[in-house]
C-alpha cells in the first residue's frame, strides 16, 4: 500500500544506507524501515533498520534516490514532512533527522516531542 506521506532522504543517507545494504547482501525487495517508537529522553526516538520484506501494513514508498522505505501505520503519523541525512562531524558520523512536526528534542539529536 502506497499513501503520498512526505519523506526525504538526502544523496548523502542514500549513499549509507545502500552500503548497508550491500555489505549485508540485502535482496532485490529490501528496504529501509523508518520508526517512530516510544521512548528516548523526549518522549519518542526514531529507528532505522534494512529488512528483506515489508510487513503486511506497512506503508511503502520507493524514493527518487533509489532507497525504498517501509513504514508502518504508528510511526506514519509522526513522519510528515521528515528530511533524513547521513552527517560527519569532529564528533562523528550518523543519521540524522529534521522534523518540522517535533515541538521539541533533546542533546541526542534522535528524540523528540510532537
Amino acid at each position: 500500500m502506497q499513501t503520498s506521506l512526505n519523506i526525504q532522504i538526502s544523496s548523502a543517507a542514500a549513499d549509507k544506507v545502500q552500503s548497508f545494504m550491500d555489505d549485508h547482501g540485502a535482496g532485490e525487495g529490501a528496504g529501509l524501515r523508518v520508526a517512530v517508537l516510544p521512548g528516548g529522553c523526549s518522549g519518542f526516538q526514531y529507528g532505522l533498520n534494512i529488512e528483506d520484506t515489508p510487513e503486511e501494513d506497512d506503508e511503502i514508498f520507493d524514493l527518487q534516490n533509489g532507497i525504498r522505505l517501509f513504514v508502518d501505520p504508528f510511526s506514519a503519523q509522526y513522519l510528515e514532512g521528515v528530511q533524513i541525512d547521513y552527517v560527519t562531524t569532529m564528533m562523528g558520523s550518523g543519521f540524522t533527522f529534521n522534523n518540522p512536526a517535533a515541538a521539541g528534542g533533546c542533546g541526542c539529536g534522535s528524540s523528540f516531542t510532537v
